[in-house]
């Protein structure tokens, strides 16, 4: 099977894209439930502080209870949970209620596919490709989470983390000591960043999630990439914030969450960061 992907590689790109549809699928699932797991976690600890204590809870977690209509709670069965087809079949309605389901559920699965599918062309049929998907597919539900909640879960960031100094074990995206460094130095460069502001004008520019994201491309890509990551997310962060201001959809008061623009420049980065760094060093020279 393995000399089949690698001398067929059309049919390589199309397992990865469809795989990448059930993850897409999975993600949705991460992004809508995992804050709020967090959020029945924090008033349960304070609950135990207080001394109060909270009613029994039913179970509330990645893989319980089903997914279920939010209009009208109705099961969504395995048929009407197929990733993308089942949204298409259906015309973007609730198979019990025929209330709307958002465009954004398929979205996200036809984003990750198409990811998946990228890499597996630009990679090619090796461990390089699931790697890469595996980083791209955590930045995108960060992302998410961060766009929707202003929330980094440390449940995604750490494991990113420590995944990314593993990996770079053998040297597979940045020699083990630059990965190191990075995620030493991608810390502290938005820690230092936090520090500075908050002393400056008293409040708070970023949080905590921030500093461990930006640690994790770091450990993932090696120190060298910091620089590229920063400009590239501080430039897509101004340039949404002028035009969500500008389009009157976003008050100059009002805070925007920054992960999201990590993401996107670690996933550039991932894929087109040697490039860019050498393309910026031959102009330089």
């Amino acid at each position: 099977m393995t000399d089949l992907l690698r001398s067929e590689p059309a049919l390589w790109i199309g397992i990865a894209a469809l795989f990448g549809l059930a993850i897409g699928s999975f993600l949705n699932v991460v992004v809508y439930r995992l804050p709020r797991m967090m959020e029945r976690d924090w008033a349960a600890q304070c609950a135990e502080l207080a001394g109060t204590g909270l009613p029994p809870q039913p179970v509330f977690n990645l893989a319980r209870p089903r997914s279920r209509c939010p209009s009208c709670s109705a099961p969504i069965g395995a048929l009407h949970n197929l990733p993308l087809i089942s949204w298409i079949a259906l015309r973007g309605r609730c198979a019990a209620c025929s209330a709307p389901i958002a465009a954004r559920y398929p979205l996200v699965e036809a984003t990750t596919g198409a990811v998946a599918g990228f890499l597996a062309w630009h990679y090619g049929f090796g461990p390089l490709a699931v790697l890469a998907f595996g980083f791209c597919a955590t930045m995108l539900a960060l992302a998410l989470i961060d766009f929707d909640t202003q929330l980094l879960p440390d449940g995604l960031t750490l494991p990113l983390l420590w995944a990314g100094l593993l990996v770079n074990v053998w040297g597979v995206f940045a020699p083990l000591q630059d990965a190191v460094v990075g995620a030493m130095a991608g810390y502290l460069c938005l820690w230092t960043v936090y520090w500075g502001f908050k002393l400056v004008t008293g409040r708070e520019g970023m949080g905590y999630g921030d500093f461990k994201l930006l640690a994790a491309i770091g450990a993932w890509l090696g120190w060298q990439v910091l620089p590229l990551v920063i400009l590239l997310s501080s430039l897509a962060g101004a340039a949404i914030g002028i035009a969500l201001i500008a389009a009157a959809r976003l008050g100059r008061s009002v805070p925007m969450p920054f992960g999201p623009y990590l993401a996107i420049a670690g996933v550039v980065a991932l894929i087109w960061g040697d490039a860019i760094i050498a393309g910026y060093l031959r102009l330089m020279g």
